[in-house]
């Protein structure tokens, strides 16, 4: 007998595919796509951090000896100015940067809506609409909204940290770099500083504000079950993305 076109809707599911097995499936997916996306970039996270490269203190210039010919001034034997003094001024000179950085930002915003409306129709009392109620006619409607946020934060930053000069520009300033590693007990702690400053800022014990460095970057991070234990493990963070309230 010839099956119809329409046969296959009334025919019983494939005995090797059970319908509870492929509802299974249809619910392992969206789990499954979650976890692909949260367990590599929660991966990452578990690394130990590490200290970013380009920090290493730089070494001097090592100066061209000029041949002798007699003369007793010799630059390139090594020479300060009257008035530079011992203040760091070529390149792998050491000098101190005193980190006074404090900043606090602070934001608010607030909103609020509203909006009423009425409508009210007066039948006549007499006449063959004079049945109809008054208070049956009336509608009013209104909506309203009240929306208020605020965020501030404080961030400070206080020690000392000495860098070297990489770099000596013509216009007067250098650039500096530097870090400083701390091995404690519980894991590695580490600043790293650089930025631009103004020969003409340093003072006479080689010292320099962070507040007065150009395009400073200060790095202060470390790793250990200290800083594991403050970030939220990879279970935690897929139920927190599945859970929809």
């Amino acid at each position: 007998m010839m099956d119809s076109p329409f046969d296959f809707e009334f025919k019983a599911p494939d005995a090797g595919k059970p319908l509870g097995l492929r509802l299974l499936a249809l619910l392992l997916v969206p789990p499954a796509i979650v976890l692909a996306v949260i367990l590599p970039s929660a991966h990452a996270r578990a690394r130990p951090a590490r200290p970013a490269e380009g920090f290493a203190p730089i070494m001097p210039v090592v100066a061209v000896q000029r041949p002798a010919d007699g003369s007793i001034f010799n630059v390139s034997a090594g020479y300060t100015g009257l008035v530079e003094g011992r203040r760091a001024h070529a390149v792998g000179d050491p000098l101190t940067i005193l980190l006074t950085e404090q900043l606090s930002t602070s934001k608010t915003a607030a909103s609020k809506t509203q909006k009423t409306g009425a409508f009210n129709v007066v039948p006549p009392t007499a006449g063959p609409l004079a049945f109809l109620d008054p208070n049956a006619l009336k509608a009013s409607g209104g909506s309203s909204f009240n929306g208020q946020g605020n965020a501030s934060q404080t961030s400070t930053l206080g020690g000392e940290l000495s860098v070297t000069i990489a770099e000596v520009r013509p216009n007067g300033t250098a650039l500096v770099k530097g870090e400083k590693r701390l091995e404690l007990s519980q894991g590695q702690e580490w600043v790293q500083v650089s930025g631009i400053v103004r020969l003409g800022d340093i003072d006479a014990d080689n010292r320099v504000r962070s507040t007065q460095v150009a395009d400073a970057r200060v790095t202060y991070t470390g790793n250990g079950s200290i800083g594991r234990a403050s970030r939220q493990g990879w279970l935690a963070q897929f139920f927190s993305a599945i859970n929809p309230f």
